[in-house]
């Protein structure tokens, strides 16, 4: 049923009233842990948005990336050009790739050390610790020693976990979490490898 403009006006009049109100009621502030997980496209793409959210207000930003760091990423050159972005990609590769579980946790350990560090320096705002969840998963690094570093973190620091998999008890200790559902993807229904610029 087609509406006039004067329902339509009156309809848009309550609804701002009640959003008005939800908003008025909610005047806490605090850093949050956010996780993006699921098996669709769009975690770290999701996480770098808010970067440049978070430097387009002044912040000062921090990410670790675990797994990447084999391949040159579009994120990581144009994160070089800002001073206030702390960018390390310290992966080298799927472990399918390295083939060396040792390796692998090494890797993880040194990346998870500087996440730590970050954590540790109240003069971030925002850290992403990119695939986090995916060295969780293949157990490369303990997840109770996140969680406890995450509850070391600043009042107003937010950080950023994403990956595929997130262990439940990330979930729970998280403020918002993200799962990307995977409803279509051309390199699996098309046979079309990652595109630059896109995956990259």
């Amino acid at each position: 049923m087609m509406r006039t403009d004067a329902e339509h006006a009156e309809r848009m009049a309550r609804k701002k009233a009640a959003q008005d109100s939800k908003v008025a009621a909610r005047d806490a502030e605090k850093g949050l842990i956010i996780v993006h997980t699921g098996k669709g496209k769009g975690k770290t793409t999701a996480a770098l948005g808010m970067v440049i959210r978070a430097v387009g207000h002044g912040m000062r930003v921090g990410m670790v990336q675990f797994v990447k760091g084999a391949m040159t990423t579009g994120e990581a050159a144009v994160l070089a050009r800002f001073p206030e972005v702390d960018f390390h990609a310290m992966g080298e590769g799927f472990t399918w790739n390295t083939q060396d579980r040792a390796r692998d946790i090494a890797t993880a350990r040194s990346a998870w050390e500087e996440v730590k560090r970050m954590i540790a320096d109240p003069s971030y705002d925002l850290i992403v610790a990119d695939e986090l969840n995916i060295v969780l998963r293949y157990d490369y690094l303990p997840v109770d020693e996140v969680l406890e570093a995450l509850a070391t973190k600043g009042a107003m620091t937010h950080v950023v976990i994403t990956g595929r998999n997130a262990p439940e008890v990330l979930i729970e200790a998280a403020d918002l979490v993200t799962d990307m559902t995977q409803v279509k993807h051309p390199f699996r229904e098309q046979g079309v490898k990652a595109q630059k610029g896109i995956e990259f």
